[in-house]
């Protein structure tokens, strides 16, 4: 296979920060492949086990009869914690993990309360990533708060599966309608309740009636809407399912859509139920019209297991070449780096090499000190020949792991080949009944389609990578374990690369913040001769060339470790070239969190779709987090190169416009319409937090199951506890600056013309237009379209904001928001 020299890393990432693999499918009418798995810093419970088997038990006949006989749940699978007990009754998991569950339970990160809440930053119909419960509220008494845990759970299950949203707005509880009459924001219309003002204290709360402001015509800021506690209305289980009468969701019949809530705003105004039966669960789905309710779950309880990994690796004659003998070197040395500052402590790591034939180099060997990864380091290829096997290489690592006692069920393999083998095809079902992992790291722009399969099929990274180092590094430290356990996983903090004149310099600083800063690597490596060194740690501290240590098989690289832990702040590096010629030099950071207890700052970036057409845009979205909390006021910049080498960089935005569904949720977001040509296009993320302007933010109001305040009981109002609050200064803690670089899904194009591109994308739709009153002028201000969707200038662009000098009085607030919105748009 001839190689190509602008061959660009792709990665497909896993979760919390990364691409996450549902196994979900329907099945007839049943749900198979729900993966709940109870995070490892959890402490053991047995009744999470039930009270989560319960709530599933009663989840899925509500959710047969909300879907009119549709669909059910019927094959669930709960993922313990590898800490808990062992018991007979738990299995191997296979391909389940906990960065790929469905449903999570976790502890909130600090005090934040209990809500249960879907993470979902997509568009109107596309699914959520994960529903967060935690253990307070699966053992709690809540009932009278959220309603039944079966209901509450087929709320989350709605945004999480069918990209619906809620129907409330706590931001905006009230709405003025065409009748110019007070409504509040609700689905169906048909829910009653009262309106209130609730002052409480630590022990009781004062009710008073609602004023009414006379300049907006609105209630005054706290009013809210209580319900009565029986009702005759089905819908909406979007608004709030804790009412024993709401069994359905909204149609088109009964839909509000007027309420200011998120489902009118991001699905145009439709019902969820519209959104729902459009959904390719229930296009062509038949219900179940002689069953009266649905057979009972049933639940497979499984255990996670100490990380198994085998290296497999190519070293067939496809790598001979002279460019391909000097990735070879490249990715023994990423593997290299892999072992050393990649896999976690403990871990189970065996290695395979192939050409036509399979080669066993090393048995399982955990990974306590470092005399056992040298063991592996030692038997690295370290040239090419033969032909190609991949199916023999895949056989052979399967035999590694079984040889050791050990099974395949939930091992992984990291295969790195070129992919010039075109009977990879026939190994597939041994794959699929292996139960295990397979990550591949593709050689090449000509890698076989079937190796992405291998990928696919087992829930595993897929990654493309060119001859830079930089990009064999990236792509290695991708792969960390999924078992939800932070603690242990490797954090990259840079990886920049130049190409560099004589005596010309490479300089930077990296931040590291105090959050990480164990098991510190420094990385610098080079094409032909070692560069000039020069290292500064914040405190001064400074380490040159005799300070790193080599390789003896490969001089192509230089390694710092830093003692425990690293010292906080920013480290300054200067790299000089010292080679007569022009020198490819790069520089790699990675790190692990200081502490079990306080988590690392994490990123992750993920793209909308794995495959598009033009003109049709991707959506990137990068998650910024620390626990479960987002970390706003971040610049966050996408980098997306094709495969000849074509770069763009786009920075991502939480404006809550255009591409991003909510402000200041962590999620930062922007459409990508710069297709240069077919074919893979690959994305990597770089987040900088400088100047002490990040900070970490409250978890969004939106995607969660209303806390209900109390309910109108026989003409009396009965409330609930109050909803735990947060303090103002607990509201946005500041945030040290720190960076990370994480990489991300490779995309593939199709249908994209040849030069000159037509211009085929509109000006972006204003989603967030607000009309407000300051003194007796009306203030319209929304955020600016760009001219392709959220990109660039739209032409005639009205300012950001402008006055009207127009009675107030006269005018309805909301027919005046009305009336301007559309001119607004169109101008």
């Amino acid at each position: 296979m001839e190689w190509f020299l602008n061959v660009v890393l792709v990665l497909v990432m896993g979760l919390l920060l990364v691409v996450k693999g549902s196994m979900i499918q329907l099945n007839g009418n049943g749900y198979d492949g729900i993966v709940i798995a109870i995070n490892p810093s959890v402490l053991e419970d047995e009744k999470l086990i039930q009270k989560t088997k319960e709530m599933v038990t009663e989840a899925s006949t509500v959710l047969f009869h909300a879907t009119n006989k549709r669909a059910y749940f019927r094959n669930v699978s709960i993922l313990i914690p590898m800490t808990w007990t062992s018991k007979p009754e738990y299995l191997i998991p296979k391909l389940e993990s906990y960065e790929q569950a469905d449903v999570i339970v976790a502890d909130p990160y600090l005090k934040y309360g209990n809500d249960p809440y879907t993470l979902q930053y997509g568009q109107c119909g596309e699914k959520g990533r994960y529903i967060h419960f935690t253990p307070n509220f699966l053992l709690g008494d809540n009932l009278n708060i959220y309603g039944p845990r079966g209901k509450v759970f087929v709320h989350e299950w709605a945004h999480l599966r069918w990209g619906v949203f809620d129907e409330y707005n706590l931001d905006q509880p009230f709405y003025i309608t065409r009748q110019n009459t007070i409504e509040a924001t609700r689905c169906s219309r048909n829910i009653a309740g009262v309106n209130r003002v609730l002052k409480c204290s630590n022990k009781s709360c004062a009710i008073k009636m609602c004023k009414t402001n006379r300049k907006t015509g609105m209630y005054e800021a706290k009013c809210q809407f209580i319900p009565e506690k029986s009702q005759s209305a089905k819908a909406s289980i979007m608004f709030m399912q804790s009412l024993d009468s709401v069994v359905e969701f909204c149609t088109k019949k009964t839909h509000n859509p007027d309420a200011p809530n998120l489902q009118n705003k991001m699905c145009n105004h439709r019902s969820t139920w519209e959104i729902i039966m459009a959904s390719e669960d229930f296009r062509n789905l038949s219900s179940m019209r002689r069953t009266h309710s649905p057979p009972p779950p049933m639940f497979s309880l499984l255990k996670t297991q100490e990380r198994i990994i085998c290296l497999v690796l190519d070293k067939s004659g496809s790598m001979s070449t002279v460019r391909k003998l000097f990735i070879s070197l490249n990715s023994s040395q990423a593997a290299k780096l892999y072992l050393i500052q990649i896999v976690e402590k403990g871990s189970w790591v065996g290695m395979v090499t192939f050409d036509n034939v399979a080669k066993i180099q090393n048995n399982l060997t955990q990974i306590i000190h470092e005399n056992a990864t040298q063991e592996i380091i030692r038997n690295l290829p370290k040239n090419a020949d033969g032909g190609t096997s991949i199916c023999g290489g895949l056989k052979a690592g399967f035999q590694v792991i079984t040889q050791s006692s050990r099974s395949t069920s939930g091992s992984e393999i990291v295969l790195l080949t070129d992919g010039e083998d075109h009977d990879i095809s026939t190994c597939f079902n041994e794959v699929k009944q292996s139960g295990a992992v397979i990550h591949t790291v593709a050689l090449g722009p000509d890698a076989a389609k079937e190796l992405e399969k291998l990928s696919i099929m087992t829930g595993g990274y897929k990654v493309t990578s060119s001859a830079n180092m930089n990009n064999f590094i990236d792509a290695f430290s991708r792969m960390k374990s999924r078992s939800g356990n932070l603690f242990q996983q490797a954090i990259q903090l840079e990886s920049k690369g130049s190409t560099l004149k004589f005596k010309e310099w490479m300089n930077g600083t990296v931040v590291v913040d105090s959050t990480v800063g164990n098991d510190t690597f420094f990385v610098i490596t080079w094409t032909q001769s070692i560069p000039k060194i020069y290292l500064q740690d914040p405190k001064g501290k400074e380490y040159h060339n005799a300070d790193f240590s080599t390789d003896k098989d490969n001089n192509k690289a230089a390694r710092l470790q830093i003692p425990d832990p690293a010292e906080t702040g920013n480290w300054i590096y200067k790299l000089r070239n010292e080679n007569n010629s022009p020198e490819d030099i790069a520089l790699t950071v990675t790190t692990r969190a200081k502490s079990p207890v306080v988590l690392p700052v994490i990123a992750t970036v993920h793209v909308s779709q794995s495959t598009g057409h033009f003109p049709n845009p991707m959506t990137i979205y990068a998650q910024v987090s620390q626990g479960f909390l987002p970390v706003l006021g971040v610049d966050v910049m996408a980098i997306i190169e094709t495969e000849s080498g074509l770069q763009e960089t786009l920075e991502l935005w939480d404006n809550g416009a255009g591409a991003d569904t909510i402000k200041n949720d962590g999620i930062y977001s922007r459409y990508f319409t710069s297709y240069h040509e077919n074919g893979r296009y690959s994305l990597k993320v770089r987040v900088q937090a400088r100047n002490k302007t990040a900070r970490l933010g409250m978890r969004s109001q939106q995607s969660r199951a209303m806390y209900v305040p109390g309910y109108v009981e026989h003409g009396e109002i009965k409330l609930n506890p109050p909803r735990p609050g947060v303090k103002n200064n607990e509201m946005e803690v500041k945030l040290e600056d720190f960076n990370r670089i994480t990489t991300g899904d490779s995309f593939v194009m199709s249908g994209v013309p040849s030069k000159p591109i037509p211009d085929k994308f509109p000006p972006g739709k204003i989603t967030d237009l607000e009309a407000r009153f300051q003194a007796n002028h009306i203030l319209l201000s929304w955020t600016a379209t760009g001219n392709d969707l959220d990109k660039g200038k739209a032409s005639g662009t009205l300012p950001l904001s402008f006055y009207f000098s127009l009675p107030s009085q006269l005018l309805s607030p909301l027919l005046f928001h009305t009336q301007f919105l559309s001119s607004a748009s169109s101008k």
